[in-house]
């Protein structure tokens, strides 16, 4: 990905608030949302998030020309599937394009453009991406190591882990935006004392902080990506809980995998942060150690190797129904880097593909919990609870071994590095409904 103009750490907007030091959505980033304002009749648009704002992109294609205009154009549409097939010269060119009008110094199309604009607060944001597909991996070792030493201390690792990066299909059906309830599952599990196992709601319930990809680029049947093209098949990313009921895993998981405790709701953050607004903070993938074996060719390139890897910093919080009553914030449980992963995005839709599955235009991939090595960035229940043997203690004097009905979970994310804008991704975030009544 290249650097350009448009991450220029001195440009401004004449939107205020996109400004500020600590801003999630300066103009150096301009990620995509699907909105719509509160009191507006008709279904929802694209826009692009400045500040507190966001803009109504199609609302000013004629300000743009040539293939911005047209991109922007495209972003009439509910989803962002129409801006994402006309492909990445588009990309670029409408992102330029923005950058220009939102920025200082466009005082003969302010007024135009503020017509365009809607507080975030103001509007009713969607899952932006029509998915069709959602596959989610296990990238992290470290996570993959704290899991499995739960159920096999002395050989936590699968024997494949170093070879391949391990996924799952999930279900797109289920995926939802930011802050839409997530209801406590029904599943068989079965409990130490039961002696067969029992239909009933999920007791150990979970979150897992993930980073979502959404593919821009499809990808033909039966043809392999190679690595060194894989990464530019990603249009964007964003924040995603793969929420999971661990005790339905637990007895379900045996032979195939994920299925019931996974597919029941799966949340993410309402903008897309596009893959060339991270340009800047792009890094050397995850240094395998020392004795690992070398990835097999289709997993191998130069230049993944040099700059695969991203470094966002992910953070998890709690609020549970105490908290709220009591005015207390929510408490953070972990923050960790995605740069401690140990497969690269490009590796892991190489791999996907490698057998000539073929990307569709809006498929979701996520990368598994991003966990590091130490406990504080341990991005799920299961590993900081150690299982639920060790409950944690919350600033309320509450404890959890899992998630209970009412706790919110919230995600946040950002970028920061010396010499550019700091970029966020804003929030991932539900609150755990009860099981339905039978």
């Amino acid at each position: 990905m290249t650097i350009d103009q448009t991450h220029d750490p001195a440009l401004k907007s004449f939107v205020a608030s996109a400004n500020a030091p600590d801003c999630d959505f300066p103009i150096q980033n301009l990620p995509y949302g699907a909105f719509r304002r509160h009191s507006a009749t008709g279904g929802p648009r694209i826009g692009v998030a400045i500040g507190d704002q966001i803009l109504d992109v199609a609302a000013v294609a004629d300000l743009l020309g040539g293939a911005a205009g047209h991109a922007a154009a495209a972003c009439a549409a509910p989803h962002l599937n129409d801006l994402m097939g006309l492909g990445p010269t588009s990309w670029t060119a409408l992102r330029a394009g923005l950058s220009q009008l939102l920025s200082t110094g466009r005082a003969d199309q302010q007024s135009r453009i503020e017509h365009h604009l809607t507080p975030i607060a103001a509007a009713e944001l969607s899952v932006p991406v029509k998915i069709g597909n959602f596959t989610d991996f296990f990238a992290s070792i470290f996570h993959a190591t704290n899991a499995g030493r739960l159920f096999r201390p002395d050989n936590p690792l699968m024997p494949n882990y170093k070879y391949v990066p391990v996924a799952y299909h999930g279900r797109a059906s289920s995926v939802r935006g930011s802050g839409v309830p997530v209801r406590r599952p029904w599943g068989q599990t079965k409990r130490s004392e039961d002696t067969a196992p029992v239909y009933r709601p999920a007791r150990s319930l979970d979150y897992e902080l993930e980073l979502g990809f959404y593919i821009g680029r499809p990808s033909t049947l039966g043809i392999p990506v190679p690595i060194a093209d894989a990464g530019a098949h990603v249009f964007g990313y964003c924040l995603l809980n793969d929420w999971s009921a661990r005790d339905i895993q637990a007895w379900e998981a045996q032979p195939l995998g994920p299925f019931l405790a996974k597919n029941f709701a799966t949340s993410v953050s309402p903008f897309v942060v596009t893959a060339a607004a991270l340009s800047p903070f792009r890094t050397a993938a995850f240094a395998q150690p020392a004795g690992d074996p070398a990835p097999l060719p289709h997993l191998t390139a130069t230049q993944d190797r040099a700059a695969g890897g991203l470094d966002i910093i992910l953070e998890a919080y709690i609020l549970t129904t105490k908290m709220r009553q009591e005015g207390t914030p929510p408490f953070r449980l972990s923050r960790g880097s995605f740069a401690q992963v140990y497969w690269t995005v490009a590796q892991m839709v190489a791999h996907h593909t490698s057998n000539g599955c073929n990307l569709e235009i809006g498929d979701l991939m996520g990368s598994g919990t991003v966990s590091g090595p130490e406990p504080e960035s341990w991005a799920s229940l299961l590993e900081l609870s150690k299982g639920g043997r060790e409950p944690i203690t919350l600033p309320s004097g509450e404890t959890r071994r899992f998630l209970e009905d009412g706790d919110e979970v919230i995600f946040r994310g950002h970028c920061e590095r010396t010499g550019f804008a700091r970029i966020g991704f804003g929030e991932c975030r539900a609150v755990i409904e009860s099981a339905m009544t039978r």
